[in-house]
């Protein structure tokens, strides 16, 4: 028989109850300030339900009601340079962290509403119903709920969406030498998810001071978690990545209170993150005022078990039994937490003139509608004082290098030059330089601002979002086949690329991510995509592909100058090329939204970027058509450069686009149609393309090349525009 020994994660993993002893010892100065925060917070989640019957919510109102107590037990004891942020479910978490906030934790239930809690329950309520005084412009709304200044990160309606970026701003506060913490709330359902997971792994490994907080709510919308996991106890999760957890009742804001005091001596104390599971209950269904039991999904008898552990309720027995408060001062409380509800209302509605006895939101509160794109960038007023250089018309002395190592040197040079950057990926702290030498030699000078990752592309990606909301630090994030984005979709489009705009167009996100382009490398259809088409389609990304090193030099200081996600394209192709950049100059910017004309020509107009712009030029000198070739660079919307392309194609009156992968991700359909719509007046001909075929690239050498272009694909589309011409 096989010898056996029980194994241990060596990290504990306990439940806390209160005691008496506990409830006698504790500050009254705490349980008042719980008791004002859950009694004000219970009061707003009735008016939002109250305004959302009368239908003026737009969109859904997931009500916190019975959950008060897991937010105020964690968050009253919080510093304002703490941070939370959480789910879709989070009225609660981010009034609990604004009222601490303006209050310094301490709430006088006597005269509970100062003017500053007013105006958080105002600006919080404007938010929810869609309005501009609210505190992300109205873009916001119920879920989106965001202040900076309270070390409210953000509410995130992607159900696990906001663990990574939790990890990245608690990397921030430990790399700026605080004993600050953040804490990430998400409920049953999100415990399964993949970036919370991910999350956790990344957060232990790197000791952050972070806490996983799981709202255990019973339901996610209709189904148990029993139906969803084996162990209903989530916080189990912790012994997995070997982090301490603790268990306890949600509906006893002091019994959360201590385990998050706990879980807090060890983030701040540098011993890494922390699980705390809460069993708390929604009163309510999912969305809106019907209890979950008029669905079909649980009982009346469980739901009437649960409101007898109402957190106010066993708050204020328990201060009475002390003698801190009697019924009437309790009463009182919530008194003055409802008139304070109506006051806030009050500027918000008028009478609804076209409907007796209804209420309407005052037409003047409403963003105004030229609101609705400002904000999705920023307005690049951060490049006012650059110097840049034009590598095409430069005349300086040059030398030869190749072009994976001006992608080292730049970086190096920036990084000596700005200790903010931080360079983060799957093994760019090893083989010398990563798996191409993109970081060459960047270990051995900057080795705590080079970090090699997991393997958890959520996980390392969105803790760079979080890193970049945080302002402290600028993250550049690797990734080593743009096919791996997939993985990160979530918080590349939904987080990055959404975050500006969606918290109200204010706070930059200074963040690049690399990845290479490498068709014909024979790497099959899950590593060689071209990401241009899918990034210029999605808001928020500013997109950069450079062909020359000259020019990677010039755009990689340009996106490490930006207050906006720079998504910067490189081409396994160029590596290996030897070419000519300035001597000793790597702090070259090129100019902002600009198009390099690689050749100057009459007959059409060829549009392309990275490797396609040498093999436009080999096409050309093939044919003998006096073609125009322009190297885009700057892909996205709202940076590429209209007027070159304008006065070329008002030259010319035809235009070949030119890309190398495949049709259905393309980038250039999406460019041929701006084009048409812009210049139709002056083109001769339909606009015609080059691209790969309709497939991914897949390994056979033969199938591969089929499936891209190259030069003889280039020479093809311009004989068809020679044709077009009316030509031989």
């Amino acid at each position: 028989m096989p010898k056996q020994r029980r194994l241990e994660t060596g990290q504990p993993w306990v439940e806390l109850t209160t005691t008496a002893a506990d409830w006698k010892s504790a500050d009254p100065a705490l349980l008042a300030t719980m008791l004002g925060e859950l009694h004000l917070i219970r009061a707003f989640e009735e008016t939002v339900l109250e305004l959302a019957g009368e239908q003026l919510v737009h969109g859904p109102a997931h009500s916190s009601i019975g959950q008060e107590g897991g937010a105020v037990g964690s968050i009253v004891g919080l510093r304002s340079s703490d941070a939370v942020n959480g789910s879709h479910r989070g009225h609660h978490q981010f009034l609990a962290k604004a009222i601490t906030h303006v209050a310094d934790g301490n709430l006088d239930l006597g005269s509970l509403v100062t003017a500053p809690i007013q105006t958080v329950l105002q600006r919080t309520l404007a938010e929810i119903l869609g309005l501009s005084q609210g505190y992300c412009a109205g873009r916001g709304g119920s879920m989106h709920l965001q202040w900076f200044e309270a070390g409210a990160l953000g509410t995130n309606a992607i159900v696990g969406g906001g663990a990574p970026m939790a990890a990245g701003n608690a990397w921030a506060q430990m790399h700026s030498d605080t004993t600050d913490l953040t804490i990430n709330y998400f409920g049953d359902g999100a415990s399964q998810i993949g970036s919370v997971l991910e999350s956790m792994n990344l957060a232990a490994a790197w000791k952050l001071p972070v806490c996983f907080f799981i709202e255990n709510n019973v339901y996610a919308v209709a189904t148990n978690i029993s139906e969803s996991v084996a162990d209903t106890r989530l916080s189990v999760r912790g012994q997995g990545f070997s982090i301490p957890s603790w268990r306890v009742d949600g509906m006893d804001p002091l019994a959360v209170h201590l385990a998050t005091q706990q879980a807090a001596e060890v983030m701040r104390s540098g011993g890494g993150p922390a699980i705390i599971e809460a069993e708390v209950y929604r009163f309510f269904h999912q969305n809106g005022s019907v209890p979950g039991s008029a669905f079909g999904y649980r009982s009346k008898q469980e739901e009437a078990e649960w409101r007898e552990r109402d957190p106010l309720l066993l708050l204020a027995r328990q201060m009475i039994a002390r003698g801190l408060i009697d019924q009437a001062g309790v009463d009182s409380v919530r008194e003055q937490s409802q008139k304070a509800m109506t006051a806030a209302v009050a500027p918000l509605l008028e009478a609804d003139p076209e409907s007796i006895g209804k209420r309407r939101i005052r037409p003047e509160l409403w963003p105004d509608v030229d609101f609705v794109n400002v904000g999705v960038r920023g307005d690049t007023s951060e490049l006012s004082d650059a110097r840049t250089l034009e590598p095409i018309t430069a005349t300086g002395e040059t030398e030869t290098v190749k072009f994976v190592e001006a992608i080292a040197s730049v970086m190096g040079r920036r990084m000596a030059e700005d200790d903010r950057i931080v360079v983060m990926g799957e093994d760019v702290h090893r083989l010398k330089g990563g798996t191409n030498g993109a970081t060459k030699g960047l270990v051995a000078k900057f080795p705590d601002r080079i970090l090699g990752t997991p393997i958890s592309e959520n996980a390392f990606t969105g803790l760079a979002a979080g890193m970049a909301l945080d302002g402290r630090f600028r993250p550049v994030v690797e990734f080593m086949y743009p096919d791996f984005l997939w993985v990160a979709a979530d918080q590349v489009f939904n987080q990055i690329g959404k975050a500006r705009h969606m918290f109200g167009g204010v706070n930059p996100v200074p963040l690049v991510l690399r990845t290479k382009v490498a068709m014909g490398s024979g790497y099959g259809s899950q590593h060689l995509m071209d990401p241009a088409g899918i990034f210029a389609t999605s808001p928020g990304w500013r997109i950069v592909a450079p062909s020359s090193a000259s020019d990677y030099i010039g755009l990689m200081n340009t996106a490490l100058a930006l207050q906006d996600p720079v998504l910067v394209i490189e081409h396994v192709d160029l590596y290996g090329q030897t070419e000519e950049i300035p001597v000793g100059d790597l702090d070259y910017q090129l100019p902002f939204g600009k198009a390099g004309i690689k050749r100057e020509g009459s007959d059409v107009t060829v549009i392309s970027y990275l490797s396609m712009v040498r093999h436009s030029l080999e096409a050309v000198e093939q044919t003998g058509i006096d073609a125009e070739v322009i190297d885009l660079r700057w892909l996205d919307r709202a940076s590429i450069d209209w007027e070159t392309l304008g006065d070329s194609i008002k030259k010319t009156n035809s235009v070949l686009i030119v890309e190398q992968g495949a049709q259905g991700t393309s980038y250039g359909g999406w460019l041929a149609d701006e084009l048409q719509r812009r210049f139709f007046d002056w083109l001769d001909q339909p606009i015609e393309r080059v691209t790969g075929g309709e497939a991914s690239p897949s390994i056979s050498r033969v199938l591969e090349r089929a499936a891209i272009a190259r030069t003889e694909e280039v020479v093809a589309g311009l004989e068809r525009v020679r044709r077009g011409m009316g030509g031989n």
